[in-house]
């Protein structure tokens, strides 16, 4: 994709990362557990990171545009780094920065991403590649990036941020339903082949929450000439304005995350919001045809 090079470690990152791989950490380093978090700058990602120190962790917050950070940058036991999904290379110097200055991380909490809805004859092809690069191709690298550690320590948790509608879809919605479909489908699979090695996968998936999701984190396209999508982009506003009154809060789903990473069992999926629990017990006992009337029927077309 033309937003993402592949970039590799280079040599002497190489010989960092194995160094602290294999090498006991130093006296002064704190032994303390270590969550590296994506997307750390904003909702979930800063309310998990203040969760996680809050319980004596140390956290390796990372965000795009780190110099921006107030909250989390003065913070005991927490390292502020730059982490753009969609650079490869701040992802491996991010995951070595962790192990310098921590001597080890336990967690990849996998929670960047952002949500681009509308019709699709609206996206550029630019636009459909930005959301495929951030939401899956971003979290595929994350994820490469800790596993030769988590590998040789042969303990660590993936947590990766799916969403309802990794389970369900809503109309205009083709290109985050595709990446959070794909999430569920390759942390499934992972599950399978890291449990070899002592490494967890869970998936937490959200429901409606009172995030930045509906602000920078979130993309609409709309060519009104295309006159067709009208009458679904008027009724998707009118049953969005009524999923959004029962939104849960981030501290909701920072709960769940914890839960995930702390329960000490190898459970996979994990829902988070009332929400959540009502619309995926719903679509787990519908049939395709009742489920979807019932969505349109909320749209009022």
């Amino acid at each position: 994709m033309a937003a993402v090079s592949q970039t590799y470690l280079s040599v002497s990152l190489v010989e960092l990362v194995s160094e602290r791989i294999f090498r006991p950490a130093s006296p002064g380093i704190s032994m303390n557990k270590t969550i590296l978090i994506t997307g750390a700058s904003s909702g979930i990602g800063k309310t998990a990171a203040k969760l996680f120190h809050e319980k004596g962790w140390n956290v390796v917050a990372t965000m795009r545009s780190p110099h921006d950070e107030e909250d989390l940058v003065d913070l005991e036991h927490v390292l502020v780094t730059r982490l753009d999904v969609t650079d490869h290379a701040s992802i491996d110097a991010a995951v070595a920065a962790g192990i310098q200055r921590f001597g080890r991380i336990d967690v990849l909490l996998n929670n960047a991403g952002y949500g681009a809805y509308g019709p699709l004859e609206a996206f550029t092809i630019g636009q459909i590649e930005r959301q495929f690069d951030t939401n899956v191709i971003g979290l595929l690298a994350a994820t490469k990036a800790v596993l030769p550690h988590f590998r040789a320590n042969r303990s660590g948790t993936i947590v990766n941020i799916s969403s309802i509608g990794g389970q369900m879809t809503f109309p205009l919605g083709t290109l985050y339903h595709g990446t959070k479909f794909a999430v569920e489908g390759l942390s499934e699979a992972l599950h399978y082949e890291l449990e070899a090695f002592g490494v967890k996968m869970k998936i937490v998936e959200p429901g409606m929450i009172d995030t930045e999701f509906g602000g920078r984190s979130f993309e609409f396209a709309l060519d009104e000439t295309m006159t067709e999508y009208l009458p679904t982009v008027a009724g998707m506003q009118r049953a969005m304005g009524a999923f959004a009154a029962n939104r849960s809060q981030p501290e909701v789903v920072a709960d769940v995350i914890w839960q995930a990473v702390t329960d000490g069992t190898s459970t996979l999926r994990y829902r988070a919001g009332a929400d959540a629990v009502a619309l995926l017990d719903r679509r787990k006992v519908q049939d395709d045809e009742t489920f979807i009337g019932g969505i349109k029927a909320q749209m009022e077309v």
